[in-house]
């Protein structure tokens, strides 16, 4: 019985084990303890909440740059309705953890990061019964920021139709933790060489990537947008949208293989990407498989953004 240990020792033997990973978190909150450690041995989720065994919990991945966070109310905004959507409650307020946000991003100390956020039905048990849990969960990462060369930009990516369908319309529009379909969507892309993969639904329309929204800029020179009915609207895409709109015409239509392979560009938007081209789909080229100028001024006009309209804390 050598295995069984009290407290005190388990806790010892926890801090004395690396931690995958720990050199990029930088600081977490859990609301049941109420403190922000930066200790990453540290960080943990109760095996028995919900969110663990049952995937009944919601998140997002918020970024600051400059000590300014991007969108955070955007974000917010989702979050809160994805938590609707499952019938979940947050341990406190909704202007609590937007303070406790920032908070945490103080406590990190550094000028640019990622913040991941989670609300999970909460620990108390093994069954699927919601009733097990008496209050919900919060967690709160800040961790280090995914830099990219920019040559990322500079030579845009590839990208490629993978073999997972896009998810069901109800659950597409809910940012839940369940993102198998997107881990499988993202290995498939990795062990057949590609950089993305976009995903289609049942009637052969582009859906999103693993990620990432997806549009094209059609022959007329228009951003056309999916209808997002098996995608996630994407606070990036909303707001490229907006600060677009005095210079570009957009439209929603759905969107087929065929369009992708005859537009002049197609551009992948995102939290950590802002917006890159995909010169080539399925090793054909798009255009000159060259990124492409509406790519370019879409991500000029964000970065100006993050600078003018992020929080700073």
């Amino acid at each position: 019985m050598g295995l069984v240990v009290d407290a005190q020792k388990y806790v010892q033997e926890l801090l004395a084990r690396p931690r995958p990973g720990e050199k990029d978190f930088l600081a977490f909150y859990e609301h049941r303890i109420g403190l922000i450690c930066k200790d990453p041995r540290l960080f943990l989720i109760p095996i028995d909440d919900h969110m663990v065994h049952r995937g009944d919990g919601v998140f997002e991945t918020i970024k600051f740059k400059n000590r300014k966070v991007y969108l955070l109310k955007e974000h917010l905004e989702r979050l809160k309705r994805s938590a609707k959507s499952i019938y979940l409650t947050p341990p406190c307020t909704w202007e609590k953890i937007y303070e406790l946000v920032l908070d945490v991003c103080r406590a990190a100390e550094v000028k640019d990061g990622l913040i991941s956020l989670y609300l999970g039905r909460g620990p108390g048990g093994f069954s699927p019964d919601i009733r097990e849990c008496p209050v919900s969960s919060l967690y709160i990462v800040v961790r280090k920021y995914p830099y990219k060369k920019v040559e990322f930009w500079e030579k845009g990516v590839t990208a490629f139709k993978c073999s997972i369908p896009a998810k069901q319309d109800y659950l597409a529009k809910i940012k839940t933790v369940d993102y198998l379909p997107n881990v499988l969507m993202k290995r498939e892309a990795i062990l057949k060489g590609y950089d993305y993969p976009f995903c289609f639904d049942q009637h052969g329309f582009l859906a999103e990537g693993s990620t990432e929204n997806v549009v094209i800029v059609d022959q007329e020179g228009r951003i056309v947008v999916p209808e997002l009915r098996n995608a996630l609207t994407g606070t990036t895409l909303m707001r490229a949208l907006e600060l677009v709109k005095n210079e570009f015409t957009f439209l929603f239509r759905p969107i087929r293989e065929e369009d992708i392979y005859e537009a002049r560009e197609v551009i992948l938007l995102g939290t950590t990407i802002d917006a890159v081209s995909v010169v080539r789909y399925n090793d054909k080229p798009i255009f000159d498989v060259r990124p492409g100028p509406i790519s370019r001024r879409i991500r000029e006009l964000l970065l100006q953004d993050q600078e003018d309209y992020g929080m700073p804390f």
